[in-house]
């Protein structure tokens, strides 16, 4: 089943039943038959079926409204699991969550680096072992694994795209890549695809970061900058995955030339990349900010990381180029509020993570002039997970698919079981 995330959704009446299930927290019979539309003998053979399916207990009664007390059904969160994982340059990150959506294990490892992707995907499959491994989590009650990375989902190869747009240069030797078939045969489990910024946003709604807005954005940074969208409840993803490329939105008509081909692009003005080398050119602000002054480097994110805490002790050239680059963020962030009719405004990403508390109020400020700000403004919030959101919104790529009746999540739950049926015949 390896590939991007579909763009179709798909319905069953059992996950409707989930999902109303995990919406309620807990709920009885008559209550799903009023949150759902369906009858009460659909309802007690679907109910049936999820509890012999262990992905639904009984637990207590309701209160007694005079006649006998109704039993209440729960998710069952420990019946399966989800993985996981960020694939970056800097660093992978790993998550495993039950089926509710809360995370139980997380490990960080080195990133893809100059690997090459045959050697990474192996160390991938070890990784993710050891993390089930490492809670004592039965092979059988993992779902799959989603897979995210900084770069668009390309349907045909997977991973990146041609070489004039694919993937940006830290990763270009991904281009192409059968990523989602690869780690399929070394892992034994199924894999689903998206892009980093869209799992962020996903993960934001999954554990309710977004609140009951209507019209959400996830503004990710890591390497890059990016934007994932959820549109009344459901994550959108465009026709081929690859909508919210903030990072490519043009601030300055003349500026630097990006990688993507275009011309001042934020990412290019002020992106984390364009920080950490403003830093370099520099050398009291290097020697200020901890970066080694040559020989071996290390990440984008490590070097904007230790940038962000030069500015937090006060050292003025990090302070000003991160509020620099907070101006053009909050640009592009009032651009996509104003398309968006955006309510509420996430940051989040390991460099939001480090320097949030730079960028929040920059980015606020520039979005009290977004268009709506005559019926509503936009909140704008830093996530609590903005280290981890796009590995946590990875494992809700399959999630999704057992538990929302009309998510665009990878594929039904019924093709989830599928393929871990063919993938465990085929490794015996």
């Amino acid at each position: 089943m390896s590939g991007p995330a579909a763009s179709k959704p798909q319905a069953s009446s059992k996950s409707v039943v989930l999902d109303a299930i995990r919406a309620a927290g807990t709920i009885s019979r008559v209550g799903l038959i009023r949150a759902t539309g369906f009858t009460a003998p659909t309802i007690s053979t679907l109910v049936r079926k999820l509890i012999n399916e262990d992905l639904v207990v009984e637990t207590g009664h309701a209160k007694s409204t005079g006649g006998k007390r109704r039993v209440l059904l729960q998710l069952n969160h420990a019946s399966r699991y989800a993985v996981g994982v960020h694939l970056d340059h800097g660093v992978i990150t790993y998550a495993l969550t039950n089926l509710g959506g809360t995370v139980v294990a997380r490990i960080s490892r080195p990133g893809a680096g100059a690997e090459e992707p045959q050697v990474v995907v192996a160390r991938i499959a070890t990784e993710i072992a050891a993390l089930i491994d490492g809670v004592g989590v039965e092979r059988l009650r993992i779902l799959g694994v989603g897979v995210v990375f900084p770069g668009p989902v390309d349907a045909p190869r997977g991973i990146g795209g041609p070489p004039d747009v694919g993937l940006a240069p830290a990763m270009r030797q991904w281009n192409g890549f059968p990523l989602g078939r690869a780690l399929e045969q070394v892992a034994g489990l199924p894999v689903v695809l998206d892009n980093d910024s869209t799992a962020a946003a996903l993960g934001e709604h999954w554990t309710g970061g977004f609140g009951t807005a209507a019209s959400a954005a996830a503004l990710y940074m890591g390497t890059g900058i990016g934007a994932g969208l959820v549109i009344n409840g459901v994550t959108y993803r465009g026709p081929s995955g690859n909508v919210g490329e903030l990072g490519h939105v043009s601030v300055s008509a003349d500026g630097p030339r990006c990688w993507c081909g275009a011309r001042g692009c934020v990412e290019a003005l002020a992106g984390p990349a364009a920080v950490v080398a403003a830093v370099r050119s520099d050398p009291a602000a290097t020697r200020a900010a901890g970066l080694a002054a040559g020989g071996r480097r290390s990440s984008v994110v490590a070097d904007f990381a230790a940038i962000s805490r030069a500015a937090r002790r006060g050292e003025p050239r990090a302070l000003a180029l991160l509020e620099r680059s907070a101006r053009y963020v909050g640009t592009a962030a009032r651009t996509l509020a104003n398309l968006m009719d955006l309510e509420v405004l996430v940051l989040t990403g390991p460099s939001l993570a480090a320097a949030g508390s730079v960028y929040l109020p920059i980015v606020r400020h520039e979005l009290r002039t977004a268009f709506s700000r005559g019926t509503h403004t936009v909140d704008v919030r830093l996530s609590r997970s903005a280290a981890t959101a796009s590995a946590i919104g990875a494992a809700a790529l399959i999630l999704e698919s057992e538990l929302v009746p009309l998510g665009h999540g990878p594929r039904p739950a019924e093709h989830l079981a599928e393929e871990r049926t063919r993938l465990t015949e085929s490794a015996s």
